[in-house]
C-alpha cells in the first residue's frame, strides 16, 4: 500500500491545484504530470483510484525524502484508493484523509460516485472507486463526517448518543451542559435555556434597580428631612426660650424699676435724702449686674449682646451662641491654621439654621438688612470682594458686518447696589450686559471698561462672576437641592467649610422659597417637574449659591408673578448689601418692584444711554424735560412708551425721543460722538438735520445698491474667517485669575461630576430598561434568523450583528452630550473642567460598554450557538462597543440631535458594506483598515476559526484568504478597535472644547 502513497512532489502538486479548483468553484482541469496527461491516461490518473511506483518502494526509501520530481507509476496495476485515503483525479496516488473526514470507499448510484458525487470519465469504462478529494465543504462536503455523528478515524463513522451532540467534521463528541437538552444524533446542543436564565437574571436586577431606585432615593431624602427638620426644631426651641427669657427679664425689669422707685420715696421720707440716695444707687447698681446689655443700637433696635453670668444660665437657649465649628489655631508662622475635627449633620444643620433665624429675627424688629448683614459678618467673617465697574464711550460693532449695536454708553455699576437696566426691544439691553461680562463674543468692543481703575479683562475674574442667562438652564432629573449643591460645590472657595456652605445654600433656598419644593425634581419637557416660576427662582440661585462679587441675570422675574418677583428682588438685594455689584436687564417692573432698586439705567434704540443714576431721582430728571408720569400711571412704564415713540410729552407735540440721549450727554457734559452732532446742532436751531440725515441715507442707499453680488459673498466670508479666528485666539488665550478664589480642583470636580451622572442614570432606570430589552430581542432575532454556516466559519451572521449593535449602541449614546449641551455651556462658561467633566461622562458609559455586551451575547450566542466561546465573543463586543460609542460622542457634540441620529444610522451600514467587500483593491482596500467595521468582522471570525480543525483546515484557509483575514491577528483587532475608541474619545473631548466656543465664555 505505501507504493501507492503520493510523495511529497505530488501532495505540493494536488495544493497548489486547490487554488485552481477553489476559484473555478469545480473540479477543473486535471493536473497534468508524466503519469497523467493527455498522452498518457489511465484508469488510476480516474478519480477515486491509484496506482504502484514503476520502482520498487525498498530501492527508493532515499529517494522520497529529497525527491524533486514526480516519480513514475505503473497504470496497469490500477486499484481503487483505499479507504481513509482519498485520491485525487489527475493523479495515481493516494493521500491520507484528515481528522474530521470520512473516508469510505464509493458506491454507484444513480451515475454518481456517493458518498463524493463525482462522475466517472464520460465513453470509457471505468468504475467508482474510493475518495476523491479533500477541499473546502462547498467542493468536497461528502469527504466531512457527517453532523450527529463523529470519526474517531476516517474509516470509523459513529452515532452521536443521547446527552452528547456532534457537529460535522467532529473526531469525539461533546457533552452537552447541563440544563440542556440533547437527542440522539443531535449536532449542537440546546443552550437557549443558559440565554433565558441570564434574561431572567439581569431582569430580575433591572426591575430591582427600577422598582427600588425611588424607594432608596425616598428614604435617604426621608432622612435627610428628618434630620433637617430636627435642626430646625431645636433652633426654633433656642430662639423661643430666648425670646421668652427677654421677655421675662423684660417684665422682671420693669417690676424692679417700680418696686426701686417706691422704695427710694419712703427711704427719703424716712432717713433722709442721704440714705436715700446710697440705696437707690445700691438697688440700680444690683439690678444692672443682673441684666443684659444693649449695647449695640442698629436702626433704633437693641441689639442684646449676652452678659457672661447670663450666658453661663442659659447657654442652650441663646439664640446668639456661636456655632460649633472648628476652631481655629495659629500655627508657627502666624497664619490661621484650620484643625480637621468631624462634624456631625445635625451640628451643620443648627449652625445654619441660627444664622438665618437670627436674620429673620433682626427682620421681624424692623431692622434694616445692613444691620442683618453687619451682624452676620461679625459671626461669619469677611464681606465679598467689592468690584467696580467703570465704562466710558463703550461701544459694540458687529464683527464682519460692522454694525454698531451699542453706542457711546458712559458710567458705572457700584459695588453693593442693584442697578436696573430698562428700554424697548433691540435697545441692546442684553448686549450691554453680555459687554460687561466679558460674553460679546460675536462683537468688537471699542471705549474703556475698568475694573477696580484697572484695564484688566473681566475674564480674570470669572471665578467670581455670576451670570443668569434668561433661559432657564437646569438638570431637571436632578431636585432643586442637588442643583444648589453642585453649583456650590465646584464654585465656592474649598478653603470654606462644610459648615458655611450649608449655610449659603440653606440662606438662598430660604430666600428665594424654595424650601417647599427642595427634594423635587425641577422636571424636562418629556416629564413635568416644578412651575415654571419656581424653575426661573432655580436659576437664579444657581449663580447665588457661589457667592459671586459680580452678579448679572438677564430678565430673571419674566415670568413670574408678584410675589416670586419680591422673593428674587428679596434676595438680590441681600446680596447687594454683602458688597455684591448687581446688575439686572428688567422688562416692565412694578412699582414695588422698582423701587426695590438702587439705580436705574434706561436705554434707547440703537444702544444709547438717556439715563443712568438713582432710582429717586429718575422722576425729578424726566420732569425737567418736560416728560411728567400721569397720575396712577407706573413710571417705568410711561417712560419706556416715551423712549418707543407711543406716548409724547403734553404740550411737546414735536417731542422725538432721539433727542434723549444728546440731552443726557449734555446733562452729564458728555462729548457728543460725531454721528449725533447734527441732531444737537438741529436742536440748537443751527443746521436742518432732516434733510441733510436723509440725503445720507439716500446716498447710502445708492451705495449699497451699487454693491455686487462677488463683493456681498467675499464680504460674508471675511465676517465668517474673522469670526472664527477670534473664536480660535480665545481658546489659545490664557488671562491671570485676579478673583483670589481658590475652587475645586481637576480630581474633585471629577469626583463630584462622576456622582452627579451616576445619580441621574440612576433616575434614568425606565430608560436604560428599554436599551436592554430592544438589545434583548435585537439579539433573539439575530440569532434566530441568521443561523451560523459551516461553511463562511460564521462570518455571514455576524455582519448583521455589527451593523445592529452599532446602530443600537451609538443611538443610545448620543444622549451622554445630547441632552445636556445647555447645561454643560454655562457650566463650562461658570469654569467647570471641561476634561473632568468628559472623562466622568466617559467613566460612568463604561457601565453600558460593559453590560450591553453581555445583555445581547446572552440572546445572540445562546441562540445562534457559534463554535467560538462566549468570552470571545464578549470581548470582541466589548471592544467594538467600546469604539463606536467614541464616534457618538463625536455626533453627539459637533451636530444636532437630529443629524446625530442619521449618521449614527448612516455610518454603520456604509461601514459594514465596505468592509465585507471581497475584491476591494487600491483606495476601497485600504478605507477598509479604517473602519471599525473590518477589524470588528475580522475579530468575530478568526476567533470562530480557531475552533475549525482537521478536516476544516483548507475551509479555513480558503475563507480566511479570500476574506484578507489572518488567524494570528485577534490580539491585533481588538487592539486597533480600542485604540480607534480612544482616538475617537480624543476627538470627542477636542470639540468639546472647540465647538461653540462663544458659548462656553
Amino acid at each position: 500500500m505505501m507504493d501507492r502513497v503520493c510523495s511529497s512532489v505530488e501532495i505540493k502538486a494536488y495544493i497548489d491545484s486547490l487554488v485552481d479548483l477553489i476559484e473555478s468553484g469545480s473540479s477543473g482541469r486535471p493536473i497534468s504530470n508524466v503519469n497523467c496527461n493527455g498522452s498518457e491516461w489511465s484508469q488510476a490518473c480516474e478519480a477515486g483510484w491509484s496506482s504502484i511506483l514503476s520502482v520498487p518502494m525498498k530501492q527508493t526509501s532515499d529517494l522520497f525524502a529529497n525527491i524533486t520530481t514526480i516519480p513514475l507509476r505503473n497504470g496497469s496495476s490500477s486499484a481503487p484508493c483505499c479507504e481513509g485515503f482519498f485520491c485525487p483525479r489527475g493523479l495515481s496516488c493516494m493521500i491520507p484523509c484528515p481528522l474530521g473526514s470520512q473516508c469510505p470507499r464509493s458506491t454507484l448510484t444513480d451515475g454518481l460516485c456517493s458518498p463524493y458525487d463525482y462522475q466517472v470519465t464520460p465513453g470509457m469504462h471505468f468504475h467508482c472507486g474510493g475518495a476523491n478529494m479533500w477541499a473546502d465543504l462547498s467542493l468536497s462536503s461528502g469527504a466531512f463526517c457527517p453532523g450527529g455523528y463523529y470519526c474517531p478515524a476516517t474509516t470509523d463513522v459513529r452515532r452521536c448518543e443521547k446527552g452528547y451532540y456532534c457537529r460535522q467534521g467532529s473526531t469525539q463528541p461533546s457533552k452537552c451542559f447541563q440544563l440542556t437538552s440533547c437527542d440522539a444524533e443531535a449536532t449542537t446542543q440546546n443552550i437557549q435555556s443558559y440565554g433565558l436564565m441570564i434574561i431572567v437574571s439581569l431582569a430580575t436586577i433591572l426591575l430591582l434597580v427600577y422598582n427600588c431606585s425611588d424607594q432608596v432615593m425616598h428614604i435617604r431624602e426621608k432622612r435627610k428631612m428628618k434630620t433637617r427638620q430636627k435642626a430646625v426644631r431645636q433652633v426654633q426651641e433656642q430662639f423661643n426660650a430666648a425670646e421668652r427669657w427677654k421677655s421675662a427679664f423684660d417684665a422682671a425689669k420693669k417690676i424692679g424699676r417700680s418696686f426701686s422707685r417706691r422704695n427710694s420715696r419712703n427711704s427719703r421720707e424716712l432717713s433722709g435724702p442721704s440714705n436715700s440716695s446710697r440705696r437707690s444707687y445700691d438697688i440700680g447698681r444690683r439690678s444692672s449686674e443682673g441684666r443684659p446689655k444693649f449695647n449695640m443700637i442698629i436702626d433704633g433696635v437693641e441689639v442684646p449682646s449676652i452678659d457672661p453670668l447670663c450666658q453661663d444660665r442659659n447657654m442652650d437657649e441663646d439664640l446668639y451662641k456661636p456655632a460649633e465649628m472648628t476652631p481655629i489655631t495659629t500655627g508657627p508662622s502666624g497664619h490661621a491654621k484650620k484643625q480637621a475635627i468631624a462634624q456631625t449633620k445635625s451640628q451643620i444643620l443648627r449652625y445654619a439654621y441660627r444664622e438665618i433665624e437670627k436674620e429673620k429675627a433682626l427682620q421681624s424688629k424692623q431692622a434694616s438688612w445692613d444691620a442683618v448683614i453687619h451682624i452676620g459678618n461679625d459671626l461669619q467673617g469677611q464681606r465679598r470682594r467689592r468690584i467696580e465697574i467703570k465704562f466710558k464711550d463703550l461701544s459694540l460693532y458687529l464683527k464682519g458686518s460692522g454694525k454698531k449695536i451699542l453706542c457711546n454708553v458712559t458710567g458705572q455699576l457700584s459695588p453693593g447696589r442693584v442697578t436696573a437696566v430698562m428700554g424697548p426691544s433691540g435697545a441692546g439691553k442684553t448686549t450691554f450686559l453680555n459687554a460687561l461680562a466679558g460674553k460679546a463674543y460675536s462683537s468688537t468692543t471699542t471705549g474703556e471698561i475698568l475694573i477696580n481703575g484697572r484695564p484688566d479683562p473681566i475674564s480674570c475674574y470669572k471665578k467670581i462672576i455670576g451670570f443668569v442667562p434668561q433661559d432657564d438652564i437646569v438638570h431637571g432629573n436632578l431636585t432643586v437641592e442637588e442643583n444648589l449643591w453642585f453649583s456650590a460645590r465646584y464654585r465656592l472657595s474649598v478653603n470654606m467649610s462644610k459648615a458655611d456652605q450649608v449655610l449659603v445654600v440653606e440662606r438662598i433656598i430660604d430666600s428665594l422659597g424654595l424650601g417647599p419644593i427642595r427634594n423635587s425634581r425641577v422636571g424636562t419637557v418629556e416629564k413635568r417637574g416644578i412651575s415654571g416660576g419656581q424653575r426661573k427662582r432655580v436659576n437664579v440661585g444657581l449663580e447665588m449659591v457661589m457667592e459671586p462679587s459680580l452678579l448679572i441675570l438677564d430678565e430673571p422675574t419674566s415670568g413670574l408673578d408678584s410675589t416670586s418677583s419680591q422673593f428674587v428682588l428679596k434676595a438680590l438685594r441681600r446680596e447687594a448689601l454683602v458688597g455684591v455689584n448687581v446688575g439686572v436687564v428688567l422688562h416692565q417692573p412694578s412699582y414695588g418692584l422698582f423701587k426695590l432698586f438702587d439705580d436705574v439705567m434706561f436705554l434707547a434704540k440703537g444702544g444709547r444711554t438717556v439715563y443712568l443714576g438713582p432710582v429717586d431721582e429718575v422722576e425729578a430728571y424726566f420732569s425737567s424735560m418736560g416728560i411728567v408720569v400721569p397720575e396712577r400711571i407706573n413710571p417705568p412704564d410711561h417712560i419706556m412708551d416715551v423712549l418707543e415713540g407711543i406716548c409724547k410729552p403734553q404740550n411737546n407735540s414735536r417731542f422725538d425721543p432721539k433727542t434723549l440721549p444728546i440731552k443726557w450727554m449734555q446733562h452729564n457734559n458728555y462729548p457728543i460722538p460725531p454721528d449725533l452732532r447734527g441732531i444737537a446742532a438741529n436742536m440748537s436751531g443751527l443746521l436742518d438735520t432732516t434733510r441733510s440725515a436723509g440725503g445720507g441715507d439716500e446716498s447710502l442707499r445708492s451705495a449699497s445698491m451699487r454693491k455686487s453680488f462677488i463683493h456681498d459673498f467675499f464680504h460674508e466670508c471675511k465676517s465668517f474667517l474673522i469670526v472664527r479666528w477670534d473664536d480660535i485666539k480665545g481658546m489659545l488665550s490664557r488671562t491671570e485669575d485676579l478673583s483670589d478664589r481658590c475652587t475645586a480642583g481637576f480630581w474633585s470636580q471629577f469626583k463630584l461630576i462622576i456622582m452627579r451622572v451616576a445619580l441621574q442614570r440612576f433616575r434614568e432606570a425606565r430608560l436604560q430598561m428599554q436599551d436592554y430589552l430592544i438589545l434583548l430581542l435585537c439579539g433573539a432575532c439575530l440569532g434566530l434568523i441568521t443561523p451560523s454556516k459551516d461553511s463562511s466559519l460564521g462570518s455571514n451572521n455576524y455582519s448583521y450583528v455589527i451593523i445592529a449593535l452599532s446602530l443600537l449602541c451609538m443611538v443610545s449614546a448620543l444622549r451622554t452630550f445630547s441632552n445636556d449641551k445647555l447645561q454643560y455651556w454655562r457650566e463650562s462658561a461658570s469654569g467647570i473642567n471641561r476634561v473632568a467633566f468628559f472623562l466622568a461622562k466617559d467613566t460612568v458609559d463604561h457601565f453600558n460598554t460593559l453590560l450591553k455586551p453581555v445583555v445581547f451575547m446572552s440572546m445572540f450566542y445562546f441562540f445562534n450557538n457559534p463554535r467560538s466561546s462566549f468570552l470571545e465573543n464578549y470581548i470582541v463586543t466589548v471592544a467594538m462597543v467600546y469604539c463606536v460609542t467614541g464616534i457618538a460622542y463625536i455626533f453627539a457634540i459637533v451636530t444636532a440631535p437630529g443629524p446625530a441620529q442619521l449618521w449614527s444610522v448612516f455610518l454603520p451600514i456604509i461601514f459594514t458594506l465596505i468592509a465585507t467587500k471581497r475584491d476591494a483593491k487600491g483606495f476601497l482596500r485600504n478605507l477598509q483598515y479604517l473602519t471599525y467595521s473590518h477589524w470588528s468582522l475580522e475579530a468575530y471570525v478568526v476567533s470562530n476559526a480557531k475552533m475549525y480543525s482537521g478536516v476544516w483546515l483548507i475551509t479555513r484557509c480558503v475563507t480566511l484568504y479570500a476574506a484578507g483575514y489572518n488567524l494570528n491577528h485577534w490580539i491585533l483587532c481588538l487592539c486597533v478597535l480600542f485604540i480607534m475608541g480612544f482616538v475617537t474619545r480624543c476627538i470627542s473631548l477636542l470639540c468639546l472644547m472647540l465647538c461653540n466656543r462663544k458659548r462656553q465664555h
